[in-house]
């Protein structure tokens, strides 16, 4: 988690990625902030302070879910989107509310894993090292392969490793060299310098192709009981698990017995107990499609019946609940609610009013301009024309876009969206993709040219209306 980071430094930062929407990024990183804040209060006072769910209102491709995942790459908290609609009410088929949970703190085990893998990084190289070694000495017949500097050894001129005083601590002449030492300490060095990345290996590997239980619960995979948990663990993970030998190159083997190693270096228990400690109190869930479990009203049928259903078992998870994940209980409270919907036939009011008041903080976010969609082709850090520019540039061509074409882009992409369904900024994928079509194809055969992206070219390639069907892909 980032603290050091203020509301207007966060705004910032979001700036980088998204267009516009400044209320809703003013909120979240308001919302970011006052984490930072609640570590500072005593442990009493801090458990009774509550985080301020938000609920982002605005139509699809507006930015909703980009602010959210944006939000947590730069907080480096445990993040997870997912859909409201393919939740159901407890007792109906389909997945329960709580497996959101359980998802997030898989996530913040992923995230946990990986930084402490990080910190043993050199340890767990450097072990992998020492067993390529042994590999490649046993492939050229050299038994009990030693690291020539725990010797005292020296390079000489030749650049080779050499003793330079027997056991006994006598000077000792080349000659007097034992070859198979010498034939060791040549390897070695080749190794450390990288020259033998791409020799084939024989070497003896966790076998990944070990079979595991997998035993589906009421609710699916994600529900699994403590007894199938633990016989996969048993079965899958455990500390005997089979090995195979293999040969792969030195950088493959590498890698892997790396990965092997790293895991012996860390505490999985540690992780844990840190994971469900950063889930609980750095979690961020992002519901999108919230406004689609909003009922169609009495005498509706069908689909619609666990509507309301799944808005009541979100309001358990929202208030603060405890829920059981294959590490432990995870406690709700502080977790971090985004709620997101276009709200384009109902009213955030239609929800139930329990849940409502679990997200105090609302938004609404504006349409795109036909301003907005220059600013999003150039402005963010990986903007669509800075990607498509470095796609071209790997074959050779020099791609450039003026300010008459991009004008042009957006405003095809602006009317489009008018005319028929609006989808926001992903309009400008289709745009882009038509326009480039056919450069991207012949660009293989283009090395060393040029190519501006005006007004002429864009006409050209999307003819002069927004209602070419081959335009509006999405809409045929």
């Amino acid at each position: 988690m980032t603290d050091n980071f203020s509301p207007r430094e966060i705004l910032e930062r979001l700036d980088q990625y998204v267009v516009g929407q400044d209320k809703a990024k003013r909120a979240v990183a308001v919302a970011l902030r006052n984490r930072w804040r609640r570590r500072q209060l005593d442990g009493d006072t801090a458990k009774d302070v509550y985080p301020k769910n938000i609920l982002l209102i605005g139509p699809t491709g507006v930015g909703k879910t980009e602010i959210a995942r944006r939000l947590a790459d730069l907080s480096r908290s445990p993040f997870v989107k997912v859909e409201a609609t393919k939740y159901s009410e407890v007792g109906y088929h389909g997945r329960d509310v709580e497996s959101m949970v359980r998802d997030l703190t898989e996530s913040a085990v992923a995230i946990v894993r990986r930084e402490h893998a990080d910190r043993v990084k050199e340890t767990a190289r450097e072990r992998a090292n020492d067993r390529v070694f042994v590999a490649l000495c046993a492939a050229q017949g050299l038994d009990e392969p030693m690291d020539p500097s725990e010797l005292g050894w020296q390079v000489d001129d030749a650049g080779l490793w050499r003793p330079t005083t027997t056991a006994a601590g006598d000077p000792i002449e080349p000659e007097d060299d034992d070859g198979s030492q010498q034939a060791r300490a040549a390897l070695r060095q080749q190794l450390d310098d990288g020259g033998l990345e791409d020799t084939i290996i024989e070497i003896e590997v966790r076998d990944n192709r070990t079979p595991t239980l997998n035993i589906m619960g009421p609710q699916g995979n994600d529900a699994m009981g403590i007894d199938a948990q633990a016989l996969q663990e048993m079965w899958g993970r455990s500390p005997g698990a089979k090995t195979r030998v293999r040969k792969l190159p030195v950088h493959e083997a590498r890698t892997l017995i790396e990965e092997e190693e790293a895991e012996k270096l860390i505490d999985e228990e540690s992780i844990f107990q840190e994971a469900i400690e950063r889930t609980e109190n750095d979690g961020i869930v992002f519901i999108d499609e919230v406004d689609k479990v909003i009922g169609g009203g009495a005498g509706d049928g069908g689909p619609d019946v666990s509507r309301e259903g799944v808005q009541r078992d979100l309001l358990s998870i929202v208030e603060g609940c405890a829920v059981y994940t294959r590490y432990g209980h995870v406690r709700t409270d502080h977790v971090l609610f985004i709620a997101a919907g276009a709200f384009h036939f109902h009213k955030p009011s239609e929800l139930i009013p329990e849940l409502q008041g679990r997200f105090p903080v609302r938004v609404a976010l504006q349409p795109l301009t036909e301003e907005d969609f220059v600013r999003i082709l150039t402005e963010p850090r990986n903007s669509l024309v800075r990607q498509y520019t470095l796609l071209f540039e790997t074959e050779g061509v020099d791609l450039s876009f003026d300010e008459a074409g991009l004008a042009r882009l957006a405003e095809l992409a602006f009317r489009a969206n008018f005319q028929t369904q609006n989808i926001g900024a992903r309009r400008l994928f289709t745009i882009l993709e038509k326009c480039l079509e056919d450069l991207s194809f012949q660009a293989a055969e283009m090395s060393g040219q040029k190519v501006v992206v005006d007004r002429r070219l864009v006409d050209e390639q999307l003819g002069e209306t927004a209602e070419d069907d081959d335009l509006i892909q999405y809409d045929v």
